[in-house]
């Protein structure tokens, strides 16, 4: 027989029950209790995997503009799916039409129904008479999806209630006590490190190698414990870069916390990183590359194919095939294909853009101890702070750089940018990628964004888009109309998590790589920035964890840990994970870089005026961004609106 669960459900908004289940059932016979569910191990990793499913992961299927209590194909209003945070960041520009939005995402993620379902799971195991070892372990990684849900409330809305036993449905309908007022911010991000802390205690150091990095062990405690109370100190110290006023401000359930706070969640961060650095036995994966050729490979390697980089993962989800019946993997490979390699769809590839920015962000290898990120070299003039709000009306007298090819512009930089982007001009899936934008014919005229042709000085035609085929190039095409979807609009598209090597299925929903949720690299840069940031902890240790990183991306050189360069590092490092929207965020930095900001693009030109055609470089804004006049991120932003104030008695949040 198949055992599945059922839970008492809560309408979400309002914190109030509506409906009642009991907690297991059977089907289609007889009910069985909870003692005959619990006696059987594939019973246990039923009701398990039910309860890792309530923790608010931001994997591949995770829709920032969609709600979070759903994801995927299977309860989305979206049927894409797979729209990551990358695209509300200068990370990414979402290609169909809009481009994704740059400001606050808007999941809506408020699953007290979820909250409720990991309650029901602690009642039942107190009343079970469970083995005492199995019932810790158990416990505990109730908690570890508790303080993750929590975590995903607390960097969402600030404080929240916070409810911890199964609420019953009172006999007289005018009851309040369901009604369960909002705990400040700091005690809501002190419960989070609790349920952590609670956690961590009875969590195993090792997990069954057949359930790998899918069963949360105390070292993933750890991490969500470095992650979440690094957040925190982040926003205790920072509240006041954009400080709001109102009920919530004054009741401190948003902000309120001292530089007191601060310092004690920056201690925690450096206490539970150290704890996994130190004991856990995670290594870097294949921390001594051969040549900067060697460590690019790696990277890509490790996302690609993340059992190999074991080693360094600490917790991750897996996937099965879902593209039959239950829609359990993801789109990936599908919608983020370049358009020259798409998987056989007539319309579903290529939306994946990567920004400029981004890939400006990366150093190159003068390694001089500097570590600053160096732009790619468009003119000989040295003049790369300059964007074109319109290709089409570019300067062809003005000092660009000749390129013999699409790739020339990125040689020597980090080998990190050639593991994580497709460059225009590289080869993906033994396919030459183009990306060009346009050409400039021999008489000094320009074709850009448009289709057309052009004879050049070596009596060969050539084609604006680099093709005349609408599958032989990958950018810059059909921007503004109904194909707009299928062509990156920024010259780049995303490499990190797509499988090269293997044949990948072109089915919706088949994708299987696994989501890498916490990986070393991620906590040694916690620790740098929370011991930099107050001065705790070890300096010459965040300096060795932060070139351990260069060092595996072939770098030479050391460079000192101050927060820019550790800052810089978490944008090259941890690129398209989830983490660049959170880290302006909780610094409170997104306001700054977005008030009618625009990403940026890198346009390949080929100038038929010269025999051989060489190619130029534009630098511009991404179209989307500039049809929409920028953008804009509010300060009110940082806190999402609490939903249901009219009927659950909350005090809203700033500026709603």
């Amino acid at each position: 027989m198949r055992t599945k669960i059922l839970f008492i459900s809560i309408v979400a908004a309002t914190l109030f029950l509506t409906t009642c289940k009991d907690f297991l059932e059977i089907e289609p016979l007889d009910r069985v209790s909870p003692e005959q569910v619990f006696s059987d191990i594939s019973g246990i990793k039923t009701v398990l995997a039910t309860v890792y499913n309530k923790m608010p992961m931001e994997d591949f299927n995770y829709e920032p503009n969609y709600s979070l209590n759903f994801h995927g194909k299977s309860g989305s209003n979206n049927s894409d799916g797979g729209w990551a945070l990358a695209s509300h960041t200068d990370e990414a520009v979402i290609q169909s039409n809009a481009g994704g939005s740059i400001g606050s995402v808007s999941d809506g993620y408020w699953d007290y129904n979820g909250i409720r379902q990991v309650n029901q799971f602690f009642a039942t195991i107190q009343s079970l008479d469970l083995d005492d070892a199995l019932f810790k372990r158990l416990s505990a990684e109730g908690h570890f999806v508790r303080a993750y849900q929590y975590f995903g409330l607390a960097k969402r809305y600030g404080g929240v209630p916070i409810i911890t036993e199964v609420q019953q449905v009172p006999s007289d309908p005018t009851d309040s006590s369901l009604y369960v007022a909002r705990a400040t911010e700091k005690a809501t991000w002190d419960f989070v490190l609790s349920e952590c802390d609670l956690a961590i205690a009875d969590l195993p150091e090792t997990v069954d190698p057949k359930e790998g990095s899918f069963r949360a062990s105390k070292w993933a405690a750890y991490a969500l414990k470095s992650r979440a109370a690094l957040f925190a100190a982040s926003v205790a110290k920072h509240w006041n870069k954009a400080a709001l006023i109102g009920d919530a401000v004054n009741l401190k359930l948003v902000g309120g916390m001292t530089s007191t706070d601060a310092n004690n969640y920056y201690l925690q961060c450096i206490n539970a990183s150290k704890a996994i650095i130190d004991n856990s036995g995670k290594q870097l994966y294949k921390p001594n590359p051969a040549n900067a050729a060697e460590a690019a490979k790696n990277f890509q390697t490790m996302f690609e194919d993340p059992p190999s980089a074991n080693i360094e993962v600490i917790f991750k989800k897996a996937y099965i095939d879902g593209s039959t019946t239950s829609q359990q993997g993801h789109c990936t490979d599908l919608y983020f294909q370049p358009t020259q390699t798409k998987l056989g769809s007539p319309y579903m590839f290529a939306r994946y853009g990567v920004a400029l920015d981004q890939v400006d962000a990366f150093e190159d290898y003068t390694d001089d101890g500097n570590g600053v990120s160096i732009p790619v070299k468009t003119r000989t003039d040295g003049v790369e702070d300059q964007y074109l709000t319109d290709p089409k009306t570019f300067d062809i007298s003005a000092p660009y750089i000749s390129y013999d090819n699409q790739y020339d512009i990125f040689t020597g930089k980090d080998a990190r940018l050639m593991g994580s982007v497709i460059l225009p001009g590289s080869m993906w899936k033994g396919v030459l990628i183009n990306c060009q934008g346009g050409l400039i014919k021999t008489d000094g005229s320009k074709l850009v964004f448009t289709d057309g042709s052009a004879v050049g000085l070596d009596g060969n035609t050539y084609y604006c888009f680099g093709s005349n085929n609408i599958y032989g190039y990958s950018s810059f095409a059909k921007l503004g109309g109904s194909w707009d979807a299928n062509y990156s609009s920024t010259g780049f598209i995303i490499k990190k998590f797509l499988q090269e090597a293997k044949t990948v299925n072109s089915a919706a929903w088949s994708s299987k790589v696994d989501w890498i949720d916490f990986r070393l690299a991620e906590i040694y840069l916690n620790y740098a920035e929370a011991a930099i940031e107050s001065g705790q902890g070890d300096a010459a240790l965040a300096k060795t964890y932060l070139n351990a990183l260069r060092k595996r991306a072939a770098h030479t050189d050391e460079i000192p840990a101050t927060v820019e360069n550790i800052i810089k590092e978490r944008r090259v490092e941890l690129a398209f994970e989830g983490h660049r929207y959170w880290d302006l965020v909780r610094r409170r930095d997104m306001h700054t870089l977005y008030t009618l900001g625009t990403r940026k693009v890198l346009i390949p030109i080929l100038d038929l005026r010269q025999n051989p055609p060489k190619y130029m470089f534009l630098r511009a804004t991404n179209y989307y961004d500039q049809q929409a006049g920028g953008r804009t991120f509010t300060e009110r932003s940082y806190y999402l609106a609490i939903p249901g104030t009219a009927t659950n008695q909350l005090v809203q949040n700033p500026q709603y």
